[in-house]
């Protein structure tokens, strides 16, 4: 689709300046931020290209592209949920856009809306141990029911792991490539990606359709996964870990840092031992990247709650529903209707949410029945109910359910 760039003729020209032969990324960035805009490089002078160290080879691509792989890209952008967005869009991940190495321009698929919600990455080993794998599992489906995105790689061990557990609750996953998006890899990964898409996830990557998994390549990719997250949490790795590399662009990017400690014995735990003694905040829960996160986390979820505000559903809780709230509201023995709670506990909760804290009731309610009842798309659910569970107002449950607790 093309929603940004939003013609046909502004997706040629973006298409024209990624896939420039001999041009790297952070030459397409540099070229971009010193001419001001794409029409500005796409006819630079040679004069121009010279001073910023564009190739005679690169020069000529801009100039002369390869009209058959602009028609497939623009093919590819017409399938649903299939799209070019350039730095300069909206819908571009904000987060990524603020770090000086942001790609120019990302192909994505899927629901690009997740990247609007808070992000948290999740990276280590690809020969990760069993346990450590497990840990990745767990956490990332803790992120998930607190309503996140976890982000990652799409590679063998600690980021399967991660994106599956994701997979689990109401929130979902990112899957940053470092090949095009028509090359899966690894190839054992295709029924996992295509879970993501399935499920609501997204795939992402700044390299046109075609290109293969180079080796390196992979760096890059990493500087966008940390770039689309808060903090990044290492959860196994050994001191030659592409993970690291992740934390590194993390610390340049102003991102968090966490890294799980592993027994001293481990190989696989040296990387993250390394980063704890460079000053990577320790994690042995969920909890510890939630509570120092927690003020940035809300950050993010008032910019989500302002551009997509809970009570601008398409259904508005009405009279049924609150009455069918207040049914279910009542705890085994409780006499005491919502409107009979104490009003010191109703003035603590975010007014454009009270709403929906009085459709959940007492009792354990899904993310799937709140948006059938209230009609809130779950992107801009899975935010309100992430604020009210860090404000203390609900507790999230296993299976993607949520319980009032005051």
């Amino acid at each position: 689709m093309l929603e940004s760039p939003s013609t046909e003729a502004a997706a040629r020209k973006w298409l024209t300046l990624i896939r420039a032969e001999g041009m790297s990324a952070l030459k397409r960035r540099n070229a971009l931020d010193v001419l001001g805009d794409i029409d500005r490089v796409l006819s630079m002078t040679e004069t121009q290209a010279q001073a910023l160290k564009i190739s005679a080879q690169a020069l000529l691509s801009l100039r002369k592209p390869d009209g058959a792989r602009l028609e497939a890209d623009l093919q590819w952008m017409q399938q649903h949920q299939q799209q070019l967005i350039a730095i300069h869009s909206p819908l571009y991940p904000k987060a990524l856009a603020e770090a000086s190495d942001a790609p120019i321009a990302l192909f994505v698929e899927g629901e690009i809306g997740r990247l609007a919600l808070p992000c948290i990455a999740i990276v280590g080993s690809r020969g990760a141990t069993k346990p450590a794998m497990e840990f990745a599992h767990s956490l990332a489906e803790q992120f998930s029911a607190a309503g996140l995105t976890v982000v990652s790689g799409l590679a063998m061990g600690i980021d399967t792991a991660a994106h599956r557990g994701a997979l689990i609750g109401p929130g979902s996953t990112a899957a940053v490539m470092a090949s095009g998006l028509d090359v899966i890899y690894p190839r054992q990964n295709q029924g996992l990606a295509d879970q993501i898409l399935e499920q609501g996830g997204v795939l992402l990557s700044e390299m046109p359709l075609g290109t293969q998994p180079l080796p390196a390549l992979f760096p890059q990719r990493n500087r966008i996964i940390s770039g689309l997250s808060l903090g990044v949490v290492v959860v196994e790795a050994s001191v030659q870990s592409g993970s690291l590399v992740t934390a590194r662009f993390a610390g340049e990017q102003g991102r968090e840092v966490f890294a799980v400690p592993g027994s001293i014995h481990n190989p696989m735990a040296r990387g993250c031992h390394q980063l704890i003694r460079q000053g990577a905040k320790l994690v042995e829960s969920a909890a510890d990247v939630m509570g120092d996160l927690k003020l940035q986390i809300q950050a993010e979820i008032a910019a989500v709650s302002k551009s997509r505000a809970f009570s601008g559903a398409k259904n508005r809780i009405s009279g049924p529903f609150k009455a069918d709230a207040g049914s279910r509201g009542q705890r085994a023995g409780n006499t005491e209707s919502a409107s009979e709670k104490p009003a010191s506990a109703a003035v603590a909760i975010p007014a454009q949410y009270s709403e929906l804290v009085e459709l959940m009731g007492y009792d354990p309610i899904s993310i799937d029945r709140l948006v059938d009842l209230s009609g809130a798309p779950v992107a801009s659910l899975s935010a309100a109910l992430l604020e009210l569970e860090l404000d203390g107002h609900i507790e999230a449950l296993s299976g993607a359910r949520y319980c009032r607790i005051r």
